[in-house]
């Protein structure tokens, strides 16, 4: 992969990305809102499915909230969470197979991701 400015900004954006994810309890948080889907979940109800609870809980949601994965809205007495960066992680997934296989010999039957 040749470096260019873009790169370089898609790089430090997806390692920023992957850095949040870095925690078996984030990914279990962020796979418990994405199940939910849009109309997210209760901090309570997020931590009674995901297993994460009280300031644990409040700690991973503010990392996946600062690199953009998620969001928390108060809605009255509640607080509601959601995952919102469904097209971020196709992104990321995107990243990481974009260029699969480019320096193989061969390419086995069936494996092409692009």
């Amino acid at each position: 992969m040749k470096m260019t400015p873009d790169t370089d900004l898609r790089l430090e954006r997806a390692a920023s990305t992957f850095a949040a994810l870095g925690s078996e309890q984030r990914l279990t948080v962020l796979g418990t809102l994405v199940r939910a889907g849009p109309e997210g979940l209760s901090i309570g109800e997020l931590g009674a499915r995901s297993g994460v609870t009280g300031s644990t809980l409040t700690h991973h949601m503010k990392i996946l909230a600062q690199a953009g994965l998620v969001t928390q809205e108060k809605q009255g007495r509640s607080i509601i969470c959601a995952a919102v960066a469904y097209e971020e992680l196709e992104a990321l997934a995107g990243f990481l197979l974009k260029e699969c296989c480019a320096d193989a010999t061969c390419v086995a039957e069936g494996h092409e991701h692009g």
